[in-house]
């Protein structure tokens, strides 16, 4: 589903509409992070699972190319996809993200992990309202934010290769500041692809709900994960 085409300032937003899909939005984003979390734990905590996914490499680049099709898909199929399969999808995403997620939990203490979760949560959470109730248009604040995020990607893959730890660190407080921004856009653009729809289109709320969850819980992670790197203690 294109956001962009419904993303525009609207001047008489129904309220009780965007509260609506929002619930929804957040209620999904928070299965797909404790789907996350218990996949993490329990792959971390297994003997067996950690000899499956770490033994090679191939395991974790399988399940990430997978990860990768599935975003794709999502994103790409939106419109045509029911919403239970859109869920299953997400749900799915979310578990195997939690494989790939699992090698936090054995590189970093338990301390680590719980302070940056709960930093993450509420630089989360205060962006995301900003996003929700502001009255500014911040379209202008995506196009900034999606060069800075093209940025940081291309940083990375040069970094791949160069194996600097200096430039790790300048990427992940550059990164850090770039999902916080994109987490109030993508709020902001959520709630004016919610104010704009057909409310009485049930198939059409769902999916917005879906892939909105998708969205914020892509921009939760990844600055948690950034956040991590940055200030987690190793074992």
């Amino acid at each position: 589903m294109n956001f962009d085409a419904y993303a525009m300032p609207s001047s008489g937003l129904n309220l009780e509409q965007v509260n609506s899909i929002f619930r929804r939005v957040y209620q999904y984003m928070a299965i797909g992070l404790i789907i996350t979390a218990v996949t993490a734990y329990f792959t971390a905590s297994s003997t067996q699972l950690i000899k499956i996914f770490y033994s090679s490499k191939a395991p974790m680049t399988i399940v990430a190319i997978v990860e990768i099709g599935l975003v794709i898909s999502l994103g790409a199929m939106i419109n045509k996809l029911s919403v239970r399969t859109a869920v299953l999808l997400f749900a799915l995403y979310s578990l195997l993200n939690g494989v790939l997620i699992s090698s936090v939990l054995l590189v970093y203490t338990q301390a680590s992990v719980y302070k940056a979760f709960l930093s993450t949560a509420g630089m989360f959470g205060a962006m995301s309202i900003y996003g929700l109730y502001s009255n500014k248009d911040l379209t202008s604040m995506g196009s900034f934010l999606r060069m800075g995020l093209w940025g940081i990607i291309i940083a990375m893959i040069i970094n791949l290769f160069m194996g600097s730890s200096s430039l790790d660190l300048v990427i992940s407080v550059f990164a850090i500041f770039i999902f916080m921004g994109l987490t109030a856009f993508d709020t902001w653009k959520i709630k004016q692809l919610a104010a704009n729809i057909d409310e009485a289109d049930e198939s059409l709320t769902g999916r917005v709900a879906v892939i909105g969850a998708l969205t914020l819980y892509l921009d939760f992670i990844n600055m948690f994960l950034h956040l991590i790197r940055l200030f987690g203690k190793e074992k």
